[in-house]
């Protein structure tokens, strides 16, 4: 059973950080890019970032372009969302999700091994 457990969430202001974690299991972590989207209230889920299985390259869309930093942790089952510079846009219900795709600037979310976590809040505000 595949699972996937988001924390790092919380109230942060203006111009300040997070670290969204998610640990996986009941897959092979390792054969799936691994994602980020978020929603906001009243807005359409959107992919905030990607990173491919092995190179661990990461893709963003350009609104967090310079300001976040994916990564994963192959041996632990983990991939990482570093948030800086925040802003109250970026408030939003961050989810992490298996099999993620970028095309023309946009994560995509994949078709092929779609799972999804429970989300985790993320409120920026002063």
């Amino acid at each position: 059973q595949v699972q996937l457990v988001e924390s790092g969430g919380g109230l942060v202001q203006p111009g300040g950080s997070l670290r969204l974690s998610c640990l996986a299991s009941g897959f092979t972590f390792d054969y799936y890019t691994m994602g980020w989207f978020r929603q906001a209230p009243g807005k359409e889920r959107e992919g905030v970032s990607c990173i491919t299985t092995n190179d661990g390259r990461g893709y963003y869309t350009n609104s967090v372009k310079g300001r976040f930093t994916i990564s994963r942790d192959n041996a632990n089952n983990a991939v990482y969302l570093q948030m800086n510079s925040l802003k109250p846009e970026d408030t939003a219900v961050y989810y992490c999700a298996t099999d993620c795709g970028y095309e023309e600037g946009t994560v995509l979310a994949g078709e092929r091994f779609p799972n999804w976590g429970q989300g985790t809040q993320v409120t920026v505000s002063s």
